[in-house]
């Protein structure tokens, strides 16, 4: 079931919300293991993921359907937000972080190139006649 702008624009906003505040209560466990610590990178990377669907649907909801997310500011707003609530955890989720929101990007770019590029079929080209003068 597909939702509309507006209402993915706010779910995006309450799990960014659900997300960075789990982040910062669970800052003392996120930080007690390495892999843990990379765990914080993944929902570093969650929160990117959401900022920017939110970011795409706020300005679908502004600008109309045919508006896209360009890679400065949105992507870069997204990166900063993102390396700066996992900073808040620990310097290593930051890093992880960095490379699952690249990942996550570079899916997301793809996943939206095969849903929104129109192929039109080529019509076979006829080569043009020559008139006979005469």
């Amino acid at each position: 079931m597909a939702l509309s702008s507006g209402m993915s624009l706010i779910l995006s906003l309450v799990t960014i919300v659900l997300l960075f505040s789990g982040m910062q209560a669970n800052k003392q466990w996120l930080t007690s293991s390495p892999v843990q610590t990379l765990f914080g990178g993944f929902v570093g990377s969650l929160i990117f993921l959401f900022s920017l669907t939110a970011i795409g649907n706020l300005e679908t909801f502004i600008f109309g359907k045919n508006f896209q997310t360009k890679l400065f500011p949105e992507v870069a707003f997204c990166y900063l937000f993102t390396f700066l609530s996992a900073a808040m955890v620990h310097r290593i989720c930051v890093t992880s972080a960095l490379i699952l929101s690249t990942i996550t990007l570079y899916y997301m770019n793809n996943i939206s190139q095969k849903t929104y590029t129109v192929i039109s079929p080529v019509p076979p080209s006829v080569p043009a006649r020559k008139k006979k003068h005469g």
